[in-house]
């Protein structure tokens, strides 16, 4: 199972991976996290300790030019296209039950000069994980696909966008499907964060007709006490769980 989750900024994109990440885990799945989001959040929100500090891999510049033989930054040049990345799961990831997590990081764009070195090894990095580990898979995305390739994003069996009860965050849903389709992204589904009523839930419904809509997820002031107590959602009494476990199902 491999899963991609996108969604604008501030929906519970992250909120709503790190708690399918860990109840997969809970459930005694092998997993692969990874943060491809720039702004990234996803280790707090898996419950890895703030001791075990991710370095994103797009900032280790001694491993890029060792797997691509080309500086990040420089300009010109000749670089590796299909560099060795079999090995940087275990190298790289930080471990939290039966979870590998790894954080992507960021590629440098405007005036940073050649970014091919950093985009070539983690795009080779996600296909190799997508396309060739056993794992389950999930990429916490951002509000964009960008480390997805066309041979990769035909091997997710899900894009699930995230979303909330509002104009902009659905409007961000549609162009996300735009991006999709055009490297032949297809499976996408809808999962709907921080609903209130039954109210909430139409409102979804109407505008997002066409989508697949996986669930609903209510709204809970447990996630915010749980950011600021600095924990993990799924270590709190969070009323979404059950509803976590059918999207699972389903998804399965």
């Amino acid at each position: 199972m491999k899963i991609a989750v996108s969604g604008k900024g501030g929906v519970g994109k992250t909120t709503f991976a790190a708690l399918l990440i860990r109840t997969l885990s809970n459930q005694g799945k092998q997993v692969i996290a990874i943060d491809a989001d720039p702004d990234a959040n996803l280790a707090g929100a898996v419950g890895v300790s703030k001791d075990k500090k991710i370095t994103p891999i797009a900032d280790m510049k001694d491993l890029i030019f060792e797997r691509t033989e080309a500086r990040p930054g420089t300009i010109g040049g000749f670089f590796k296209l299909n560099p060795k990345v079999d090995d940087l799961p275990e190298a790289l990831s930080v471990k939290l039950e039966n979870i590998k997590l790894m954080r992507l990081g960021g590629v440098k764009k405007g005036g940073a000069g050649c970014i091919c070195p950093e985009s070539t090894l983690l795009k080779a990095l996600v296909t190799h994980i997508v396309l060739a580990r056993e794992e389950v898979v999930i990429l916490d995305m951002e509000a964009g696909i960008e480390h997805l390739g066309r041979g990769t994003a035909e091997a997710v069996d899900r894009l699930i966008i995230v979303v909330e009860p509002g104009r902009r965050s659905i409007d961000t849903a549609k162009h996300i499907k735009v991006l999709a389709s055009e490297i032949r992204l297809k499976n996408i589904a809808i999962v709907g964060n921080k609903i209130r009523n039954e109210i909430d839930k139409s409102y979804l419904l109407d505008h997002l007709a066409g989508f697949e809509m996986l669930g609903f997820i209510p709204y809970s002031d447990a996630f915010i006490e749980a950011d600021l107590k600095g924990i993990s959602p799924f270590d709190t009494e969070y009323p979404a769980s059950k509803e976590i476990e059918k999207i699972i199902g389903k998804i399965s």
